[in-house]
């Protein structure tokens, strides 16, 4: 039995490809490696509450700004609890917030989960009109079967 095929033209092929797939799979392994601290996964509350994610990850979270829940400990410090209308997570945030940011209005925050299962935002992303809601915030919303497509969002 032969393992190369006997014409010279199918041998140049077969060789050509049984060298260039490890190089192609190494290289596409390779980046996907150099890639992983970049990733950063989106979390509605409650998935948060049913995940173990680990403290000190960059995450995003997002869902709705609670009613009620939006204080100030100071110059540029603020507090304000995220829902998706099954579990609320408390956020502080050290900065200016967006002026569209407010109350029942869809946000998305990226920060890391604290030991005492609050969050810290690093950043804050609010809606840009009446009608936008933040895809991965529609999304989860309806995952949880929150909210659905054409009907009000959900009031806290």
């Amino acid at each position: 039995m032969q393992l190369l095929p006997r014409s010279p033209r199918a041998r140049r092929r077969f060789i050509f490809i049984a060298v260039a797939a490890p190089v192609l799979a190494a290289s596409v392994g390779l980046t996907l490696w150099a890639m992983r601290e970049q990733v950063t996964y989106f979390y509605s509350p409650s998935e948060a509450a049913r995940s173990e994610i680990a403290t000190g990850a960059t995450v995003r979270l997002g869902g709705l700004v609670e009613a009620g829940s939006v204080s100030g400990a100071g110059e540029g410090q603020h507090q304000f609890s995220v829902t998706d209308g099954g579990a609320a997570v408390i956020v502080r945030y050290s900065g200016d917030l967006p002026d569209l940011f407010r109350e029942g209005q869809g946000v998305v925050v990226q920060g890391s989960f604290q030991p005492d299962g609050s969050f810290v935002a690093s950043q804050v992303l609010a809606k840009h009109d009446e009608t936008y809601m933040p895809r991965e915030v529609a999304d989860a919303l309806k995952r949880e079967g929150r909210w659905r497509e054409g009907e009000p969002l959900p009031e806290n």
